[in-house]
């Protein structure tokens, strides 16, 4: 029989951390000074945008998780509130329809009373090489990929300003805005180039309010949106990637929850590379 002794630490969020005594000093992990704040954030039912939910409500903030699929925010919503002890709202959001974003801020300042953060996530990824490509699918992916971020973000600037407030916004862009894409996303990547310089210029307008915009830009990620890319060419996204395979949501959703902290308060206007190496800049 082997004998462990018990574990020291707690649960959060269905969690088990692990207390841990470093050179006879009691080891303390990262507190990101999230606790009681508000967020919002798109498209986060799946994928990276509910991987982002789910940290930033183990860290202690509120959450409002949206989606075109209401049935399924409601539900990872209730499943936050009830593992995280947070106050989480689930909001039903078809962000191509004209108006869904303003009703969205709307509505997720009605859940909360307000908004510290907002994490514009809310995306699409279509395939097509510009010689087939009709005009309704490139302005479709402009639309939702820059001018809801556009959207929301000023809504997000006038509220944080209008309360004389300090927040965040961060914006989740992609490798192919730096690379461009040779696989069949020029709309996309075009979207998500205006992002990034959207939210430079953003960064710039509004610093001085003590607001800090960033963005995080992914690789090839494990989520619902490339699993048929991923399925059929797994082995050709693995070898373009230095550490040679696909993020884990999570992986990237870390890099998002810390440019939201209060431990990012002195950066504005970056974006983090969490491409495995594929960007290197």
């Amino acid at each position: 029989m082997i004998l462990t002794a018990p574990l020291a630490g707690f649960f959060i969020c269905g969690r088990f951390l692990q207390k841990k005594t470093v050179r006879g000093k009691e080891w303390k992990s990262m507190d990101y000074g999230l606790k009681g704040k508000n967020v919002l954030i798109t498209g986060s039912t799946k994928g990276l945008g509910k991987a982002i939910a789910r940290i930033m409500a183990e860290e202690g903030a509120n959450v409002i998780v949206s989606g075109r699929n209401e049935q399924e925010a409601v539900k990872l919503a209730e499943e936050i509130r009830d593992s995280c002890q947070v106050r989480a709202a689930g909001i039903r959001a078809d962000l191509m329809a004209r108006g869904a974003a303003d009703q969205l801020f709307d509505q997720a300042v009605d859940a909360l009373g307000s908004l510290d953060i907002l994490v514009n996530n809310a995306g699409i990824w279509p395939t097509a090489y510009v010689k087939d490509m009709e005009e309704k699918a490139f302005e479709d992916t402009i639309y939702l990929n820059l001018e809801v971020p556009y959207i929301l973000s000023r809504r997000m600037v006038n509220h944080l300003i209008g309360q004389d407030r300090k927040g965040k916004i961060i914006q989740i862009v992609s490798q192919a805005a730096f690379h461009g894409s040779t696989t069949g996303h020029a709309h996309y990547a075009a979207s998500k180039a205006g992002l990034v310089t959207f939210m430079v210029s953003l960064a710039r307008e509004v610093a001085s309010y003590g607001i800090n915009v960033n963005g995080v830009a992914p690789g090839m990620m494990e989520t619902p949106m490339t699993e048929a890319a991923l399925t059929a060419k797994k082995d050709y996204y693995n070898s373009r990637i230095p550490i040679g395979r696909v993020a884990k949501p999570e992986e990237v959703a870390y890099a998002a929850v810390f440019l939201a902290s209060n431990k990012a308060d002195y950066l504005t206007g970056i974006t983090i590379d969490a491409t495995g190496g594929m960007l290197m800049r």
